[in-house]
């Protein structure tokens, strides 16, 4: 049987990469062989999962440099049936495509949001008169640098070698170490990992947040990441995304999550997993 693996595209992304990679670990690790399939936004791709067209999803989480990709959490916190399946972190390198001569013929840059973001004072410095256009992905508008030699994007080393445009500065993210996390999500739970990811709601009154945050350091649950999101319904209401190192068997995590319960207005559990860096050097 082969498996369907949703992500975002079209090809080039560096969400396809941490794809890519993850499908050659489970051939190595199980034999198990994939098909990737390409979507056009990250929350079409984990919709693909709940909807049958695919297995599993590989969708960006955080990056080190911008942090959150929040579209991943809150289309998450509306599916309730995506578990976490594992955890990859990709090194990412952001290279400026086009087929311009030299920076000082361009007038536009294209890229997704998140990568934008990731090389603004590199922008700033060298193109501060460019025009900024963000796009759904860092390679959905490498089409116009075909024909338009004023015109660049920001991409990966893999987008150009597969569309054929040449790189006219390379590694040109704020910060060397850059690397983003994503996920692997699927419709199995998981009881296998060292990682446990879970976010609640509370209501909009004094201490709330501080009972939750109680009972996880009482259990002596650790945590290595805590964030707000808006619940969308009133402003001022939010959802709290947590990351904790601790594995669903566990007596104190066990005991830490009958606690937790009666403590919030609605508690999800997203899974239980393993991390896997993705090595730079045998990126697909």
């Amino acid at each position: 049987m082969v498996i369907v693996v949703s992500h975002l595209g079209p090809s080039g992304t560096y969400t396809e990469a941490a794809a890519l990679a993850y499908v050659n670990w489970l051939v190595e690790e199980t034999g198990q062989k994939s098909l990737l399939c390409p979507y056009p936004t990250i929350s079409l791709g984990m919709r693909s999962v709940v909807q049958g067209e695919a297995e599993l999803a590989v969708v960006p989480v955080e990056n080190s440099i911008q942090g959150s990709v929040t579209i991943t959490l809150d289309t998450l916190w509306q599916l309730d049936d995506l578990q976490i399946q594992q955890e990859l972190v990709l090194p990412v390198s952001h290279q400026l495509l086009s087929k311009g001569s030299s920076l000082e013929e361009l007038k536009t840059v294209y890229s997704h949001p998140q990568a934008l973001a990731q090389c603004q004072q590199w922008l700033e410095q060298f193109l501060p008169v460019c025009t900024i256009i963000p796009t759904n992905s860092t390679t959905e508008a490498l089409g116009y640098l075909e024909k338009d030699p004023t015109a660049a994007a920001i991409a990966g080393a893999r987008a150009s070698e597969l569309y054929n445009l040449p790189i006219l500065a390379a590694s040109i993210n704020d910060y060397p170490d850059n690397c983003t996390r994503f996920w692997v999500l699927g419709l199995k739970p998981t009881t296998v990992g060292s990682n446990i990811s879970l976010a609640f709601s509370v209501a909009d009154i004094p201490g709330t947040l501080v009972k939750p945050l109680q009972i996880l350091a009482r259990h002596r649950i650790n945590l290595s990441r805590i964030e707000s999101r808006p619940t969308k319904r009133s402003l001022g209401e939010y959802i709290f995304f947590i990351d904790i190192f601790a594995n669903s068997r566990e007596p104190s995590y066990q005991a830490a999550l009958a606690a937790l319960s009666p403590n919030v207005e609605v508690l999800k559990i997203f899974g239980n997993y393993n991390v896997m860096a993705i090595n730079s050097s045998k990126r697909p």
